[in-house]
């Protein structure tokens, strides 16, 4: 076994308590007295820092995340008839014919993609998050509203920090865990997919995401927990919600963007 799958083979069951811990919707929803709006420099007032470059750590939800799925894998998401009617009618080769292959790399499956992803500031309201998959790019913003634009595929993104107790002290004093979360709040999207197979999201829904940052003590790293909420009333019966894990890597030198693409889904298992 190499040094390398050792340390994260250690390093998986820390992460997967950190998880239960940060990255439920419970934990997550911030209440009252979670602290005060966006500061006027959001930069200068961050409450952890993400800048740099993060690798997706996938331990979980393979067939729906290195390969894409069969038409009709919808297991896990509460898909209501009209969704699950749109589902059933996904078609890879009209969507390739128009263009549409970038429809799975809106934020609810963007932040799934095997890859990485970069974060830098912008200026000192705006956030920048850059995605190798689909050679995709969000700006979260602080602060107030812009004026009204057409819907797109990555929507507007509304960020704040905001403090919560599960925070604090998570891996006790050996861990640095972090002294508050990132929220941003993801509105005027453009229809697209929560799977790469075809499963729908509607120009109706908001996605909220929630994003954690600790490091491991003993050299196991640091990590990044993103958890994603999926509100859409048009094809979901109830919130649908993600969490989506990633490592901190020393610099940017394994960067490699490319286009959307979706590759053939996986034949269906028989028997």
């Amino acid at each position: 076994m190499s040094g390398h799958l050792r340390t994260r083979l250690m390093v998986l069951p820390a992460v997967l308590a950190a998880l239960a811990m940060v990255a439920s919707p419970a934990a997550a929803q911030p209440g009252r007295g979670a602290g005060p709006g966006p500061a006027a420099n959001a930069r200068t007032g961050a409450l952890l820092d993400l800048t740099g470059t993060w690798v997706s750590v996938i331990t979980e939800d393979w067939r729906w995340r290195m390969v894409t799925p069969p038409k009709g894998d919808v297991a896990s998401v509460p898909l209501n008839p009209a969704g699950r009617k749109l589902a059933d009618a996904w078609d890879l080769d009209a969507d390739r014919a128009r263009g549409d292959l970038c429809k799975a790399f809106g934020p609810p499956a963007l932040i799934r993609q095997p890859g990485r992803l970069r974060f830098q500031w912008e200026s000192d309201t705006t956030l920048l998050v850059e995605f190798d998959a689909g050679t995709q790019a969000r700006r979260l913003q602080f602060g107030a509203p812009p004026p009204a634009a057409p819907r797109s595929l990555q929507g507007h993104s509304a960020a704040r920090w905001f403090r919560q107790p599960q925070n604090r002290g998570i891996f006790g004093r050996g861990g640095a865990a972090s002294g508050g979360s990132l929220e941003v709040v993801t509105t005027n999207l453009m229809g697209g997919y929560l799977r790469p197979n075809g499963v729908p999201y509607s120009d109706r829904a908001t996605v909220k995401e929630f994003f954690d940052s600790f490091t491991l003590p003993g050299g196991g790293g640091t990590w990044l927990i993103v958890t994603t909420v999926v509100d859409d009333p048009a094809y979901l019966t109830q919130e649908f919600v993600i969490s989506s894990q990633f490592r901190k890597e020393p610099d940017g030198s394994k960067w490699h963007p490319r286009p959307c693409d979706i590759p053939p889904p996986r034949a269906p298992r028989r028997g």
